[in-house]
């Protein structure tokens, strides 16, 4: 099965998706002797204009309605233009999850790139969070356009950080002006500490950063609260201690736990909240099915719950 190249183009209406499609196929660099399908899912106010295109082989396919985007369809397209590759035009209302789902076998995406008009993103990411989070989940890029110095850039950073830290970010001006994002995310605790000490509102960072940067807690300390899970099936000394985690809203809100060990039988229950400090090792447990942050026990006392029993990133 040849393998097909995928560029998605993910935002909402009037985010500058077409213009960046446009620019890319403007690009000679762009020009790899590949047959191109470009799969326009929304109609906005502005339109490809083919006859400035700089790459030759470009065929444009409207997929009107979600319902259209299935697997035979987009085989069939593929098929008709014997295409080397793909890019996407995504609908900005639509779960980027149906698009993979929909991909035919061979399908690779090779990288998405999400936009925003600087000026309605507040009004999106409040009234829209989870589909703002959808396009920014996996984003390898994420543009800002029509910035200006007026607009809060920090707030911007913060809130596409709060989704995810792969993204690299950029802010463009009117007249074409770009920057990128040079803002550095500090963590709210000390990762240097003889004990880091994480609050009851850090705890979400603390798990994220713990997972992305496994070396630099290896051997170290740390404290913090957090509600346990413990049931018949684990050894007297094992329990485990965590958050519930809300990502992007109620509904994705889970318990991000770690394995916890005790030098002897800990009295722990189910439910109790507990303040512990711990050393941190990466090790096998069953309850991972392999490697990962184990905490040795060091001292553990039970707690009242925090105030906001559920831990978020903004």
């Amino acid at each position: 099965m040849k393998e097909v190249p995928v560029y998605l183009f993910l935002g909402f209406l009037e985010s500058g998706k077409t213009s960046f499609v446009q620019e890319t196929l403007e690009d000679p660099r762009f020009d790899s002797g590949e047959r191109t399908l470009v799969l326009m899912m929304e109609e906005g106010e502005k339109e490809l204009e083919p006859t400035y295109f700089a790459v030759p082989d470009v065929y444009v396919e409207t997929v009107e309605e979600e319902s259209d985007m299935t697997e035979a369809n987009l085989s069939a397209l593929i098929k008709k233009h014997r295409a080397d590759r793909v890019l996407v035009e995504y609908n900005g209302m639509w779960p980027v999850a149906e698009f993979f789902d929909a991909m035919p076998e061979g399908w690779m995406v090779n990288q998405i790139m999400t936009f925003f008009n600087s000026a309605t993103f507040e009004s999106y990411n409040k009234n829209m969070r989870q589909l703002v989070f959808d396009k920014i989940e996996l984003a390898d890029l994420v543009v800002f356009n029509r910035f200006d110095d007026a607009l809060d850039k920090l707030a911007i950073h913060k809130a596409v950080r709060a989704i995810s830290r792969r993204p690299q970010i950029v802010y463009e001006y009117p007249g074409g002006l770009a920057e990128a994002d040079d803002i550095v995310d500090p963590l709210p605790f000390d990762v240097n500490a003889p004990v880091i000490v994480v609050e009851d509102k850090d705890y979400a960072f603390f798990y994220r950063d713990l997972a992305e940067n496994t070396a630099s807690y290896k051997g170290k300390k740390v404290r913090f609260k957090g509600i346990a899970a413990k049931d018949k099936t684990l050894p007297e000394n094992t329990f485990v201690i965590g958050r519930h985690v809300m990502t992007c809203c109620e509904a994705d809100i889970a318990y991000k736990g770690l394995v916890a060990l005790t030098a002897a039988a800990a009295p722990v229950k189910n439910r109790d909240w507990l303040t512990i400090t711990a050393k941190i090792d990466f090790t096998f447990n069953k309850l991972y099915g392999g490697k990962g942050p184990v905490l040795f026990v060091e001292d553990m006392e039970k707690s009242a719950p925090p105030e906001e029993k559920v831990a978020t990133f903004f």
